[in-house]
């Protein structure tokens, strides 16, 4: 574990706690859908991937701060781009989030890389745990 910036809200101390936290993440970034239009933008499950960093900031109580906020974006947004072609697992909306939720906290220093692919396989693993809502605890 790396843990160089601090986060308000503690990490999930189990690769098992992780999923109903990501669950609860993919459901903050949806309820964005509906106010697309506000912004003159039609946007689907398939843009959710792009919130995660502002997610994960949110969901870590870490300020949302120009600095952070590219941290947080740089590490998720660029490791999407050269791996989608590659991965198609990263077609399926809650994969994708799920994979740049991660590496946003990977580019925040939260995570490091060893404990990011852990997960990342146990999430891929588990992935209709998410998308059926069987991974829910309260959050």
């Amino acid at each position: 574990m790396v843990h160089h910036m601090k986060a308000k809200r503690k990490i999930p101390s189990t690769k098992a706690l992780w999923l109903p936290e990501i669950e609860a993440a993919y459901k903050d970034a949806k309820a964005a859908i509906p106010f697309g239009y506000a912004v003159g933008s039609k946007i689907t499950e398939h843009d959710l991937f792009q919130m995660a960093p502002s997610v994960c900031l949110k969901f870590r109580g870490i300020k949302n701060t120009e600095t952070t906020r590219k941290k947080a974006t740089d590490a998720a947004l660029t490791s999407y781009v050269a791996n989608k072609d590659m991965n198609p697992i990263l077609i399926d909306p809650h994969m994708a989030f799920a994979f740049c939720y991660i590496l946003s906290h990977y580019g925040l220093e939260l995570i490091g890389e060893a404990e990011g692919e852990e997960l990342l396989c146990y999430i891929e693993d588990n992935l209709e745990k998410i998308k059926s809502g069987e991974s829910s605890i309260y959050f």
